[in-house]
């Protein structure tokens, strides 16, 4: 079993640069792909960016690239993901998540997945 708790999350102002951090805990996450995923009101659950567990190519959502970067630190069992030049749609609960083999962006490839943490971002 892999606990996976999110943080960094709050209210920020447009053009502001976050960083969200994920640890992870129960069982080391070497081997799991890692996942952001995030969810605005009344919305489904979008597919933000992914790694694979080698820290290989990384994916993100057209959304948010250019201004979004996923990392991984595998000793400290911790994924991040740095967010830059927020804007009013970037505003939702971001979940981090892993899973074996290769998820991608399938939200149902992941096996683990933390509480999430609310980003609301101010005009």
């Amino acid at each position: 079993q892999v606990q996976l708790v999110e943080s960094g999350g709050g209210l920020v102002q447009a053009g502001g640069s976050p960083r969200l951090s994920c640890a992870a805990s129960g069982r080391s996450f070497n081997g799991f792909a890692m996942g952001w995923f995030r969810q605005a009101p009344g919305k489904e659950r979008d597919f933000v960016a992914g790694m694979p567990w080698s820290g290989g190519s990384r994916d993100y959502a057209d959304s948010v690239k250019g201004r979004f970067t996923i990392s991984r630190d595998n000793v400290k069992n911790t994924v991040y993901l740095q967010m830059n030049s927020l804007n009013t749609d970037d505003t939702a609960v971001y979940y981090c998540a892993a899973g074996g083999g290769r998820p991608g962006r399938r939200i149902h490839g992941y096996n683990y997945w933390g509480q999430g943490t609310q980003v609301t971002v101010s005009s």
